[in-house]
């Protein structure tokens, strides 16, 4: 077969993590989603792991793993994220490459730049940390090398190509107006013949030879069909995907490349229009569905091209976008200026400078080669190294505790300053926006990182950079300005960590007792309280422990109540324990001077207590309530007071739904009070969770309780109780809803049996 396809996703997403707590913390946004990974990963990374194939009666007839047959790659950051909060998706993912692997010989995953900076306009050092830290990512996650690697915005220039090809990769993939001339690969006398997107052929890798001798293939996606994916909304029909597909293959390669949201966030159902075309191209005959990798390997090269320097494949200027006003924007504000940009690229990359100085001045000491060990870090990032292994190895010997801790904190700090330099801060359209804001975030941790391993105060320069710069959005600060009132408060100090920990376990727990013990990803604080805490609301000890330092800072902190009812308005202050006169003259902290983010989290980690502390009162009333339940007697149409049963509607269903053994009367006269309600009560999502959680529960059993989750869904569907099949669906079909014994349960669920 000479006619070969191959649709790539490009999957990523701005970094979120806070650098203090390493949590991504709510994006009001992205509501009713907790944030954009979440709210992005439900419309499009997890329909495209589990896309429905549906039969003429709209019924399922296939649960698609689009990550089998197309070609992708995702960013690790989003990945590590991934890993930790949507496991079924990032399980599909590696299965996806596993399965093309087996198929092809080559799995179709890609790796990406480890941080998504444009590597054109990174440093040297950079560049290589980028590329290899990437590696080192996608080595401990596909448990194999990357053939090709995406670069960010595909971005490229001659000395990021030396980088991939020094470090192994066989490929990248390119728009086609990145290419500049072509020729034969017959020698050096070969004349170039120039090329643009209408003239250059799309349907072969091209080599590109290198001054240090080495060579990389690049191939080169349908400009034209691409676009048409992004923005022609060729995903509304699959049909039309497809013979648009049959239309422009002939011999060779036919390639797109889009962002991997386009599928479901962008357009909604996009991803069970790539299911229905992959599957009527593997179906037909007529194309061969393949991977970059695997064709370069049947196909290798016999031109060669010459790309257009500093070019990309979202920037008609070049790498413009990334550095200046160039016109490019993103946000419906065709009136704002970018001249913001300049002044945050001087900035940012004035600041990395600066601590790659200190990285290795103060790195002598610590390391036995710093640059090597900087390197190796992204194995330990990846988690495909242990720290004590990788200190073992790159530790100067005889560090004390201090010494390696200070070690520690420089690998962070290098790791802060790559994050600050994401492509996605110049992205947009202005300077007040969440990722420029989340930019600094992390040059100001850096900073932080920077003093406390004994080097220079980088902010003064940072600021007299930035300050040039000046927001569109009112009240158009300058940049800063706005490092003060955006960057600055989110900060994190002893007080705020200990505030924060103690509200987060008393909006949790509903109380104050015991020890009070929260960790998020970067740091853990146990607060213990104080018998006699008069004056104060509560008063105690705590531990803070910052990963991956291992030794515990002590603290005595005191909680003062506020006049008020918002807790929020109270105050709290902290100092080195055993140093009561410093505690007595320690500055009182309030949680009201929190970012938004980080009072948001505290408002959800008390009302989620507060849900579901309420939630159990509700339940064993229900429980009760559901026995004296009475059947309707005579002319009777509903309840006595039924607006007091109605008040546990919730808990009432949830009691239904869970007891299939109630006493007919009963039962009848509970499900038809809770149906003739059901509408009228927005307890619907707290059943529907729960119905969820417990129907996916039991479907993970050992065995599967198959008869437990059809009892469970046909009772929610008898007193009209709405909930999302979709997770239930894609268990089920991984358990295999053709059997017997799941038949009854697969037609419930919408199976084509």
């Amino acid at each position: 077969m000479s006619k070969h396809l191959c649709i790539h996703g490009h999957f990523y997403q701005p970094p979120r993590v806070d650098p203090w707590l390493g949590e991504v913390l709510p994006e009001g946004s992205a509501a009713p989603a907790l944030n954009w990974n979440a709210r992005i990963t439900r419309e499009s990374y997890s329909p495209l792991a589990f896309a429905r194939r549906l039969d003429a009666s709209g019924r399922i007839e296939e649960i698609f793993n689009a990550y089998e047959w197309i070609s992708f790659n995702f960013g690790p950051t989003l990945l590590s994220w991934m890993q930790a909060e949507e496991p079924a998706a990032y399980a599909r993912v590696l299965d996806g490459d596993r399965r093309s692997a087996k198929r092809l010989g080559f799995g179709n995953a890609m790796a990406q730049v480890a941080h998504h900076q444009i590597l054109p306009l990174a440093s040297d050092l950079d560049k290589e940390i980028e590329v290899t830290w990437a590696i080192s990512d996608f080595e401990a996650r596909y448990g194999r090398a990357p053939e090709g690697m995406w670069l960010a915005e595909a971005a490229v220039d001659t000395p990021t190509l030396e980088v991939l090809a020094a470090q192994g990769l066989a490929y990248t993939v390119l728009a086609p107006r990145q290419a500049e001339a072509v020729r034969d690969l017959d020698g050096d006398n070969a004349p170039w013949q120039p090329v643009d997107e209408g003239s250059l052929d799309m349907l072969t890798p091209y080599a590109v030879r290198l001054p240090s001798g080495r060579s990389i293939a690049v191939f080169f996606y349908h400009g034209a069909l691409s676009q048409a994916v992004a923005f022609e909304r060729l995903l509304d029909d699959g049909e039309n995907f497809w013979q648009r597909i049959r239309g422009a293959a002939k011999d060779g390669l036919l390639s797109l490349a889009t962002d991997g949201e386009t599928y479901g966030h962008h357009f909604t159902f996009g991803e069970m229009a790539l299911a229905y075309m992959l599957t009527r191209a593997r179906e037909s005959g007529e194309v061969a569905l393949t991977n970059y990798a695997a064709y370069l390997a049947a196909h290798p090269p016999m031109r060669e091209v010459r790309i257009r320097e500093q070019s990309s494949w979202s920037c008609v200027h070049g790498v413009e976008r990334w550095r200046a006003d160039c016109g490019c924007t993103a946000g419906g504000h065709p009136e704002w200026n970018q001249a913001w940009r300049g002044p945050l690229r001087a900035a940012l990359a004035g600041l990395k400078a600066g601590l790659d100085a200190h990285f290795f001045a103060r790195g002598k000491a610590l390391f036995q080669d710093a640059r090597a060990a900087l390197l190796a870090f992204g194995q330990v990032a990846a988690g495909a190294m242990e720290r004590t292994d990788f200190a073992a190895r790159h530790f100067a010997p005889g560090l004390d505790a201090a010494e390696a801790g200070a070690a520690w904190k420089l690998l962070a700090m290098q790791r802060m300053g790559l994050r600050s330099l994401a492509s996605c801060a110049w992205f947009f359209d202005d300077l007040d926006r969440i990722e420029p804001i989340n930019a600094l975030t992390y040059a100001l941790r850096a900073m932080d990182l920077a003093t406390e391993t004994g080097g220079p105060d980088l902010t003064p320069a940072l600021l007299a950079a930035l300050e040039p710069a000046r927001a569109n959005a009112a009240p158009r600060l300058n940049g800063r300005e706005l490092f003060a009132r955006r960057v600055l408060p989110r900060r994190e100090t002893p007080q705020s960590l200990i505030a924060q920990a103690l509200l987060t376990h008393w909006g949790r727990k509903g109380e104050l007792s015991g020890a009070a013990e929260v960790s998020w990803r970067r740091v853990a604080v146990r607060a213990v309280f104080s018998n006699k805490s008069r004056p104060y609301y509560a008063a105690g000890e705590a531990e803070i422990t910052h990963f991956p330092e291992t030794t515990p800072q002590r603290y005595a902190w005191r909680w003062r109540a506020a006049d008020t009812e918002n807790p929020l308005d109270g105050t709290f202050a902290a100092a080195p324990a055993g140093q009561p006169k410093e505690l007595d003259k320690a500055a009182w902290f309030s949680p009201a001077s929190l970012p938004w983010n980080k009072r948001q989290a505290l408002s959800l980690a008390w009302v989620q207590g507060a849900e579901e502390r309420a939630w159990a009162q509700q339940l064993q009333a229900a429980r009760t309530g559901m026995e004296l339940f009475q059947p309707l007697v005579e002319s009777q149409t509903t309840q006595n007071l039924a607006w007091r049963w109605g008040r546990f509607w919730g808990a009432l269903a949830w009691a239904y739904i869970s007891t299939p053994d109630l006493p007919d009367d009963t039962q009848r006269a509970l499900a038809a009070f809770l149906t003739s309600q059901a509408q009228n009560y927005p307890d619907q999502q707290a059943v529907s969770t729960r119905l969820t959680a417990a129907a996916l529960a039991a479907l993970a059993g050992d065995p599967p309780s198959l008869a437990g989750v059809l009892s469970l869904l046909s009772r929610a569907a008898a007193i009209k109780v709405a909930y999302d099949p979709w997770p239930i669906q894609n268990a089920l079909w991984q358990l295999g809803p053709s059997r017997p014994e799941a038949r009854s349960l697969a037609t419930l669920l919408g199976f084509a049996v």
